[in-house]
């Protein structure tokens, strides 16, 4: 639920998944840029939107880890590899529910033996089932059944757009679970986002993810996942910006927008809050600050 201003933007995860502005300590001889109650609203609400697409490449991965765990369970086609989905699309109903039909994907094998990779590829660009515009490639490189503990998923991106935003980065979830709970851990390195205006921002990110609803079952579908972490955006012009979870970040994996929970956003001297509601699937929030607030909706 949330991440552009009614006037404005946002970014999810997601999760996914979060981001947002925080001041660094400099140096003694160099100050940290003044930044402006206007330009703190617009920073927060274009780095909410850019995570938002980081959080989204967790599900993404999730969701073939679960197709691939359920062929290589019953032996589906174990001695097909390098398989195609325009071949065989029955084989992976959860990827391609989430990345929709305009996409060309490969696997390198579908039977018991890993590692395996996917290849999630737009091409030029196409129109994705969420109505947004993307295009490059996605790579996920699985070491084991992504439920089991222990094993890590390696998420890279070639030539990756997401209407009109270059994103750029490495994402590493790797299984924590233990006891029966299911929990994740996800880091962010090198990542860069390069916005349609020019203006781009370096960022890196870790979360712990763990799953709340949805555990009973091998589809995705039904998941719910809680999110807390921590990340840090850094501008050419020497803004930096830290996001901390306040209170859990709720994400269904049916919604497409974070649903609940509070995030902290610093930008240098300025502290600001981004609500996303009483757990309610739609793409509104609240961007508050200390002299007032405003309603913003995600993409």
């Amino acid at each position: 639920m949330k991440s552009r201003t009614t006037v404005s933007i946002t970014a999810c995860i997601i999760l996914s998944v979060m981001l947002i502005l925080g001041a660094c300590k400099k140096e003694a001889s160099v100050q940290a840029p003044v930044v402006s109650e206007e330009e703190s609203i617009e920073l927060s609400q274009e780095n909410t939107s850019a995570e938002a697409e980081y959080d989204d490449l967790d599900e993404i991965g999730l969701s073939a880890a679960a197709d691939l765990e359920v062929n290589a369970s019953v032996g589906t086609n174990a001695s097909i590899n390098g398989l195609s989905l325009d071949t065989r699309p029955d084989l992976f109903p959860d990827l391609l529910f989430k990345v929709g039909p305009c996409t060309k994907i490969e696997i390198s094998r579908t039977d018991s033996i890993w590692p395996k990779t996917i290849v999630i590829n737009y091409g030029e660009g196409c129109i994705c089932r969420d109505g947004k515009f993307r295009k490059g490639a996605i790579v996920l490189h699985f070491t084991g059944p992504i439920r089991r503990p222990g094993s890590v998923l390696t998420i890279t991106l070639r030539g990756f757009y997401v209407n009109r935003m270059h994103i750029e980065g490495t994402k590493t979830i790797t299984n924590l679970s233990a006891e029966g709970v299911h929990k994740f851990s996800v880091h962010i390195t090198d990542g860069a986002v390069t916005l349609p205006s020019g203006r781009g921002f370096k960022y890196e990110g870790m979360k712990v993810v763990t799953q709340v609803r949805g555990m009973e079952t091998r589809t995705v579908r039904d998941d719910v996942y809680s999110i807390e972490g921590r990340n840090k955006t850094s501008y050419a012009n020497g803004t930096v910006v830290v996001k901390n979870t306040e209170t859990p970040l709720i994400k269904p994996v049916a919604c497409p927008w974070i649903v609940q929970g509070v995030l902290k956003i610093k930008i240098n001297d300025r502290v600001l809050f981004i609500d996303f509601g009483n757990g309610d699937c739609d793409n509104k929030a609240t961007l508050k600050w200390a002299n007032g607030e405003i309603e913003i909706r995600l993409p």
